[in-house]
């Protein structure tokens, strides 16, 4: 067994690419939106709350991101009673709430992106385009 691995490190300046780019989709959509990257021990890189976003969305869009890292799947998708368990035993942290994505480059999990202030659709919109914006970034289909 090897002692040691190697690791793909989401660096300050992909986690701006990734915010610059959810701002953009936002605007366009006319939808003002709180967007938060994290690395992949769930430790904030870089928020935004845009003008007009909820206050409270700020919140649930770094609980978002902090979610999909350390789950590595989108949030919005646990049945709800686990839901309720994880985040009482999280003390709110980990949410079901749609619009959290993990970040993941060639199968690994370097990261999440969180967005919230919309209906949960516009909040996974919003980050899955950032995704798909981003070099070798997986992205998700939703129903």
């Amino acid at each position: 067994m090897n002692p040691t691995f190697s690791q793909i490190k989401l660096s300050h300046a992909g986690a701006l690419q990734l915010l610059n780019t959810a701002i953009e989709k936002a605007m366009t959509m006319q939808q003002p939106q709180c967007i938060a990257i994290v690395d992949e021990g769930c430790n904030l890189l870089a928020f935004m709350r845009m003008d007009g976003a909820k206050v409270l969305s700020e919140k649930s869009a770094i609980h978002k991101a902090m979610t999909a890292a350390s789950s590595r799947v989108p949030t919005g998708n646990t049945e709800e009673a686990l839901a309720a368990k994880l985040a009482a035993a999280t003390g709110g942290v980990v949410t079901n709430l749609k619009g959290g994505l993990p970040i993941i480059l060639n199968g690994q999990v370097v990261g999440g992106i969180g967005v919230g202030s919309g209906t949960g659709n516009q909040d996974r919109e919003v980050a899955n385009h950032a995704l798909a914006a981003f070099v070798g970034a997986q992205t998700f289909v939703f129903d």
